[in-house]
């Protein structure tokens, strides 16, 4: 065959099919010990190695092993990479007054794409660190740009005081196979290990030269290989990158730190950062090999561990150290790690157990994570009683809350709590005065079978349920939360927006004081003060027979509830934006949303949809989506005695040509504005593209900045 072309991405592709193939023919039924759990206080933890994996086989026996796929490690996509920096930083004055990310909980900072310290402005942009000294707005510049080559950056933290930005990535990396010794035989790197026989990597390379070639397929495939067919893995990372940028124009990378697995999300109290990562065990190892040993747990490497001569992957911890949360039935491993940003050498605190995560709420002192537990589907007796909480037979999906305390950059395993239904996102969540509430959904709107009701529970310290209000808005799902001090608010929707306020004064006793229902459901809510909230949704029209029980989605609503009578919650003020189609990054990502009380001010990115009357003929049925016209930033005058004064609209489009070509299907773009901020009067919107700088009130252009090309 012709070499040319060859890779060890195809070796790969063909190899990780031909694994799935084997992997499914070769699922036996193992006889092995079951999980020998050792228990200290609320913490079980597995005794050896062995107990892990038979948890992890007796789960994929049953219908639980749903990580198969992503642990083959498959490519993802990766930026290209140069390093360099722009002109020096120059001096001058911080900003007396500059807006910072929305987050949930005071003291309690969220990683993002931009983040400001009042003279400088941090943005990932094209998968670069741009760093541009914006204040004074008039002699704006770029000062440093950071490319890092195949790692792709998501998110970042600033530590002022210590002149620290801390990155979080991602990066695909391919790994020769450790393997083939696990079942005594020493492969060598020039050999893959068969069941009889040691295959040379010549011949696998040349059996799969042409991926297209169906004779090359059936040629590897028929090779006697073991469940482990392949000479190379690949595995997901999350990396993190901590940078010194006392020298704002020269920024010097001080630690990376790799963690196999999927970033989740992270925290930042004082100078300690706390991240979650997900990960997948390589079940391919477990068949077939009778003693699997620390090679099951996921690895991290840590460039401190060079200077001392060595750099290499180790597990994050050894199996007697591996927390085992009932009753999860297990599917991957969770780890919840500290770094500091004030010392670039400190220990790299972890956490790991045999669970997941899917949403997370922090608090100053702890970090709970919660998961939906589905394993409900395939078993065979019914669910124990939670906390005097008898599960509906019909349906008992639940959410394992697991908390994790924090202490200084320690973390502690706590507990694990469970709640009847599925959490909507991390506001459906909250800790006040040393008890932990959540608002969950049971079931889901379309079941006929099972109506879904919406529900509050409230834990003790413990992670014990000791109060809860339950069956709210009946065949309604919940669309948003938001706790604040002694009160909750909740809007349900199916075809109304229901507005519930409820009382968590008593913790051992919630209850509903009063309720709203107007048109349209609000995906966000954000306090103004203590008795007016912002509501950010979209307008809604209930739909008609024949078409059935449900609304149709309109433009984005923007509105203002008056809660200061519990009893009769009302709408102030409302505004709406476009029509059906239109949409913005604050609806799915409340970083997006920037309002300042104090300032009377209120900056949302919007992609605006509207629907040419002059096309149609008679009434416009609900069910019509517009053409989209603008994007960029809507920016309000909001106060309670006015309501919405819209001041103007932002763009950072020379012109609408890209939204006229997209039609309905405009995805984005480099200059698609994401997120924006102030400094004293000035006005700053961000796309990955530009940064803008405008009068606050007057919306003057005051000048404009480009990112990277």
């Amino acid at each position: 065959m012709n070499k040319k072309g060859f890779g060890i991405g195809k070796v790969v592709a063909i190899a990780a099919v031909v694994a799935v193939v084997l992997f499914a023919m070769s699922l036996v039924e193992v006889d092995t010990p079951g999980p020998a759990i050792l228990t200290e206080g609320q913490t079980a933890k597995f005794a050896t190695c062995s107990a892990i994996t038979a948890a992890f086989e007796e789960s994929a026996n049953r219908g639980y092993g749903y990580g198969i796929m992503e642990s083959l490690g498959m490519p993802m996509a990766a930026t290209g990479a140069k390093a360099g920096t722009d002109a020096s930083a120059g001096d001058g004055a911080q900003a007396a007054d500059y807006s910072e990310t929305n987050i949930q909980v005071e003291g309690v900072d969220e990683a993002d794409i931009v983040k400001t310290d009042g003279k400088y402005i941090y943005v990932i942009s094209k998968g670069n660190l741009v760093i541009a000294e914006a204040y004074p707005a008039e002699n704006a510049k770029v000062v440093a740009t950071v490319e890092f080559g195949k790692m792709n950056p998501s998110e970042l933290f600033i530590d002022s005081r210590n002149e620290t930005v801390l990155i979080f990535g991602n990066l695909y990396e391919e790994r020769y196979t450790a393997y083939p010794a696990t079942r005594g035989i020493d492969a060598g790197e020039d050999a893959v290990q068969s069941n009889d026989a040691v295959v040379p990597v010549a011949d696998v390379e040349e059996a799969v030269t042409d991926v297209d070639d169906g004779d090359a397929v059936a040629e590897i495939a028929s090779m006697p290989f073991a469940p482990t067919p392949y000479p190379y893995y690949g595995m997901n990372l999350t990396v993190l990158q901590l940078w010194d940028i006392s020298d704002k124009g020269n920024p010097v990378l001080e630690r990376t730190v790799d963690f196999e697995g999927n970033y989740l999300t992270s925290r930042k109290i004082g100078d300690n950062v706390y991240f979650v990562i997900n990960n997948y065990p390589h079940f391919y190892i477990l068949e077939g090999n009778e003693t699997v040993g620390e090679e099951i747990l996921p690895v991290y490497r840590d460039s401190v561990d060079a200077i001392a001569g060595k750099n290499e992957f180790a597990p994050v911890a050894g199996c007697g150290d591996i927390g085992y949360l009932e009753p999860i039935n297990p599917g991957r491993f969770v780890t919840v790690a500290s770094i500091s940003m004030s010392n670039p050498k400190a220990e790299i605190i972890k956490e790991t157990v045999v669970a997941g995560g899917a949403n997370v709420y922090a608090s100053l002192n702890n970090i709970y994570l919660a998961e939906v537990d589905y394993s409900y589907y395939a078993m065979p007796e019914p669910l124990p009683m939670i906390a005097g909480i008898m599960p509906n037979p019909e349906n008992s999906e639940r959410t394992n809350i697991h908390k994790f305390a924090l202490d200084s950059g320690k973390i502690s395993y706590e507990g694990v709590g469970q709640a009847p239904g599925h959490v909507l996102n991390q506001f459906s969540m909250d800790e006040h005065n040393g008890y932990f509430r959540i608002a969950t959904t049971i079931s889901q709107v379309w079941r006929s079978d099972t109506p879904s009701t919406n529900n509050v529970y409230v834990f003790n310290n413990g992670m014990e349920i000791v109060g809860k209000l339950e069956g709210l808005a009946p065949g309604e799902q919940i669309y948003s939360a938001r706790f604040m001090g002694n009160k909750a608010y909740i809007v349900t929707f199916r075809k109304i927006d229901p507005l519930f306020v409820i009382d968590m004064s008593v913790p051992e006793n919630p209850k509903m004081l009063g309720k709203l229902k107007i048109p349209g459901y609000s995906n966000y809510l954000h306090p103004i003060d203590d008795t007016h909230i912002i509501g950010f949704g979209k307008e809604a029209v209930g739909a008609e027979e024949p078409w059935g029980d449900f609304a149709w989605y309109q433009g984005i609503k923007i509105a203002v509830f008056d809660v200061s009578d519990v009893e009769n919650p009302k709408e102030m003020y409302k505004t709406e934006i476009g029509d059906r189609g239109t949409d913005s990054y604050a609806l799915y990502d409340h970083k997006a949303f920037l309002f300042d009380r104090e300032k009377e001010l209120l900056v949302i990115p919007v992609l605006l949809a509207e629907i040419d009357e002059e096309k149609y003929a008679g009434e416009i049925a609900p069910s019509m989506t517009g053409e989209f016209v603008f994007q960029g930033a809507y920016v309000y005058r909001l106060n309670l005695e006015e309501g919405f004064n819209l001041l103007g609209r932002i763009t950072h489009h020379e012109n609408d040509d890209i939204l006229k070509k997209a039609g309905h299907y405009y995805y984005g773009d480099e200059y698609a504005v994401q997120r924006s901020l102030y400094m004293d009067d000035v006005l700053y919107t961000i796309s990955e593209g530009k940064i803008l700088m405008n009068a606050l009130y007057g919306l003057e252009l005051i000048n404009k900045l480009a990112l990277a090309q």
